[in-house]
């Protein structure tokens, strides 16, 4: 019986290892995918939201609303330049506010109809939280109809209650758009058994005729943070590791998402071994205004970042006044870096608005609500003094408590952490858990818990550090990471331990890209390529045990710390 299953399981990963039938393509193609345009009219005129000297129009969401419209110009020039883009396929949010406002929709259609008209390069869309709501202005047969010419009026099959569609995007490669969007205004994605039967169907039918099936989706398939279903399930699809296999199964090798911002490339393996990767794609009108430039053969699949570097100021500051010298200087001298300062100032905003006792969970009525709300304010007073400094600084008040703080490039605490955010929107993530600056933000948690609680009861620490933990989601594998920072850099007691508890959704969210797949620049095998399926499953294996013994040693260590062992 045991060589009989091993005979059939042997059988059954050589016929998954097979490529299709099809002849071999030495040519190839490439197309761009840009995701979260979120199209913004600029305003009549700029209008002073937050406390900056430079960026005092900036908003929370950090995205650069009123230039939005040209950096989408500046996008499709590009792609209309570039002889190696083919087409280009958009993965939703098209639209910032496009619920309310189908006007809005028109205009970007009829900007995609000038394109394809001036090009003959096709454009390809699928639609995002920000696009629809079936109980808004903009519901789906009308997305479906504005957008008919940019994939539904060429699609073989149209999924009459999404948007869902398939188009061939040449003879061997075959087109899967995905509606993962609730009916309703949600940002949470709405992926049911309906949804995932209809894409596995049409991938089967794909191969059935001769050709290889591309998953587009507005929501992540795979993880882009680490334990991203624990820490931002707004971003990534229920059961998603489930429907990730059953994908990859079916045929699917490569998907492109976006949603979330960041610039992250993912891979998952099947339990049948076969691969399946993830290419999240960042706001194009966010730092780093960046899209993917993808070339496709059958023996490999290669990706790029490429930038908008460059807008028309001179039709921007037409269209919106009260642009300064101070604004559109750096524009013109470099856009990328304007962007990034305008990200960072825009983050500082919002991340002061929601680093509050009731932001993180902890009501008024909470009788930990004290000592969250104490920690919580002295970490943001900190974060705003200047890092490093004989005098006034937080490197002045490490060394009255014995901490030193490490080296970096950044002036004060919130320039560390708006340069976390950055990186982690950028892709390529280039702090580790022990890098300088993730070390600087939790030795500057164990400056302000020695500063705030000098002498407060520690089992009450432990409990409000419990709570927010428990408020943000954070258990199982995520309270695991926790104890890491803990082991790694020595915050040990009650005090450290709440403050690295508020510290730990920004570390490891947005710090900490523990894959080895490039995020923006890399290779991958192609569709035509033979899956070595036995070889994925023996390596999917020891990451499994590797992360297994990590945890587990990870409980043990917190375990003898609770019991007072050394």
């Amino acid at each position: 019986m045991k060589k009989t299953l091993a005979l059939l399981l042997t059988v059954l990963l050589t016929v998954t290892a097979l490529p299709l039938c099809v002849s071999a393509q030495e040519d190839g193609f490439g197309f761009a995918v840009a995701s979260d345009l979120h199209y913004n009219p600029p305003r009549a005129e700029l209008e002073h939201d937050i406390d900056d000297p430079v960026f005092w129009y900036a908003n929370r969401r950090a995205a650069m609303e009123d230039e939005s419209d040209f950096i989408i110009d500046a996008f499709l020039n590009q792609c209309a330049e570039n002889d190696g883009v083919d087409f280009v396929i958009v993965t939703g949010d098209l639209i910032d506010n496009g619920r309310a406002n189908p006007d809005q929709h028109r205009y970007m259609a009829a900007k995609f109809r000038d394109f394809e008209a001036a090009t003959g390069k096709p454009i390809y869309v699928i639609n995002g939280n920000h696009d629809l709501s079936d109980e808004s202005a903009t519901d789906r047969p009308l997305f479906k109809e504005i957008y008919r010419e940019f994939g539904y009026d060429e699609a073989l099959t149209v999924d009459e209650k999404t948007c869902s569609y398939t188009a061939d995007l040449n003879e061997k490669y075959r087109l899967i758009a995905l509606d993962t969007n609730p009916n309703t205004a949600s940002t949470e994605d709405d992926m049911d058994s309906a949804r995932r039967s209809w894409t596995i169907r049409q991938a089967k039918q794909a191969k059935a005729d001769g050709k290889y099936p591309i998953l587009i989706m507005h929501h992540a398939l795979l993880d882009h943070m680490p334990l991203q279903r624990i820490f931002s399930h707004n971003f990534i699809i229920r059961q998603h590791l489930t429907t990730a296999d059953r994908f990859a199964d079916a045929g699917i090798r490569l998907v492109f998402s976006g949603h979330e911002h960041g610039s992250d490339a993912a891979m998952h393996i099947s339990p049948l071994g076969n691969p399946i990767y993830d290419l999240a794609t960042t706001s194009l009108t966010m730092y780093p205004l960046s899209y993917r430039i993808v070339n496709v053969t059958d023996g490999e699949i290669r990706y790029d970042a490429a930038t908008v570097h460059a807008i028309d100021l001179e039709a921007l500051t037409a269209a919106c006044a009260g642009y300064t010298d101070a604004q559109l200087a750096p524009m013109r001298a470099d856009l990328n870096t304007y962007a990034k300062d305008f990200l960072k100032a825009g983050i500082r905003y919002r991340l002061g608005l929601a680093l509050t006792a009731e932001k993180i969970g902890i009501k008024a009525s909470s009788p930990l609500y004290g000592p969250v709300d104490k920690a919580v304010t002295g970490l943001t007073d900190l974060l705003a003094m200047p890092l490093y400094g004989e005098e006034d600084s937080a490197e002045a008040v490490g060394k009255r408590y014995g901490i030193t703080l490490p080296a970096t490039s950044c002036t004060n605490g919130w320039d560390l952490v708006t340069d976390l955010v950055a990186a982690h929107y950028e892709g390529e993530e280039a702090y580790t858990l022990d890098s300088p600056e993730v070390t600087a933000l939790l030795h500057l948690a164990a400056i302000a818990a020695r500063r705030i609680f000098p002498a407060t009861d520690g089992r009450l620490l432990t409990d409000a550090a419990d709570a927010v933990l428990a408020a943000n989601g954070l258990s199982g594998e995520a309270a695991a990471l926790q104890t890491r920072t803990e082991t790694e850099f020595g915050a040990f007691n009650p005090a450290e331990y709440l403050l690295v508890a508020v510290a730990s959704p920004l570390l490891y969210g947005f710090a900490y890209d523990d894959d080895d797949v490039n995020d923006n620049h890399g290779v991958i095998p192609g569709y035509g390529a033979a899956t070595d399926n036995l070889g994925n499953l023996q390596a999917k294996g020891t990451t499994l045990l590797d992360r297994l013994t990590l945890f587990l040693t990870l409980f043990t260590t917190y375990i003898r710390k609770m019991l007072g062992i050394a």
